[in-house]
């Protein structure tokens, strides 16, 4: 396996924390390339919705598989919109479409957008009066949540539960428990990513709560589709998250469709940890190129005394990288150089 330094970095005050990109080809798992890149953000993005699984961190990585000429960005399960919101805030695409099923999640994103000051003011009104009797203020924040579907309610459970992981019971009614490390998030910042996100897609997003199956047939061969599908690889058929899950076969037949249409997605999939590999494989017949994350040593791991790796898996369809490959600068971080490594 080859290893390609990029550019020398500036002398830094502190030390960052590294990882790499390894590029490989889905038919040939011994192939790749693999690139140092820096974990930490450049510069911070904002960022009003905890979420767990959020692509955060990944997201610049993720944009330099953008195409310079792109509009639209779709983004089926948008969770947190990371990748939307990195996208805007470096110039990437002009407009974008926030789908997610879970329909309190994306109400909450149509007052962010929309009402920033009205979500900002409740949020806060709710952080201050966990003050003194913090586990019980969520309880009862929880239990009138789960009636009403209030965005300001749910924002506060977010930004208060454990590890920021949605959690629903069988009766669709959110369950997870407060942490009790911490209040959630300060007010002051949250109205800032708040303030901050709306005025990025003020006026040029559009937002739906459907079956992303709904979703995709809007997407065009100009446009670029990414998706973060719930707990990919490593859930069953019903992801606590959702009603249901994502089923295996069903998304992938979508994903040929994306496929025959010319229409380019960037899909983050599956990984590993240590010999513990998350996911069953995405056929071979959907033509799809992968990139391995190195996102450095898992944090489970550490608290286990081992000394276990963790892998991110993002996969490139073939009509991005053919649209990549087209451009007149040199390929960024693989277009070509994936397709060389095919036939290596």
């Amino acid at each position: 396996m080859r290893s390609i330094a990029g550019p020398a970095a500036r002398p830094q005050a502190r030390k960052r924390r590294q990882g790499r990109l390894r590029l490989v080809s889905c038919a040939r798992e011994g192939a790749g390339y693999t690139l140092p890149f820096n974990l930490e953000p450049e510069r911070k993005a904002p960022h009003p919705i905890p979420y767990q699984g959020s692509k955060r961190l990944l997201a610049k990585h993720i944009l330099r598989f953008f195409p310079n000429d792109l509009d639209l960005l779709i983004e089926p399960f948008a969770g947190s919109a990371a990748v939307s919101i990195a996208a805007a805030s470096k110039g990437k695409c002009s407009r974008f479409h926030l789908n997610d099923i879970n329909k309190p999640l994306m109400a909450l994103w149509h007052d962010i957008v929309h009402r920033p000051a009205v979500i900002s003011e409740a949020y806060e009104a709710l952080w201050r009066a966990q003050v003194g009797d913090e586990n019980r203020h969520f309880a009862l924040v929880r239990e009138r949540f789960n009636l009403t579907g209030r965005t300001d309610y749910f924002l506060y459970l977010l930004a208060r539960c454990v590890k920021a992981s949605v959690r629903y019971n069988s009766n669709g009614q959110f369950n997870q428990s407060p942490d009790n490390r911490r209040r959630g998030r300060n007010p002051r910042e949250m109205r800032d990513d708040i303030f901050a996100v709306s005025h990025l897609f003020s006026r040029r997003v559009r937002l739906s709560s459907l079956d992303y199956r709904k979703v995709l047939p809007l997407a065009t061969e100009a446009d670029l589709v990414y998706m973060d599908p719930p707990y990919q690889g490593t859930c069953g058929k019903r992801d606590s998250r959702y009603c249901t899950g994502v089923d295996f076969d069903e998304f992938t037949t979508e994903l040929n469709r994306l496929t025959d249409r010319g229409v380019p997605f960037i899909l983050s999939y599956d990984g590993r940890t240590g010999e513990k590999t998350y996911g069953r494989p995405l056929p071979d017949s959907l033509n799809l190129h992968r990139i391995e994350i190195d996102a450095g040593r898992s944090s489970q791991a550490t608290l286990l005394g081992r000394v276990d790796v963790t892998y991110e898996s993002l996969y490139l369809s073939a009509p991005l990288v053919m649209r990549l490959a087209k451009q007149d600068e040199k390929p960024r971080l693989g277009a070509n150089a994936q397709l060389s490594l095919v036939g290596a």
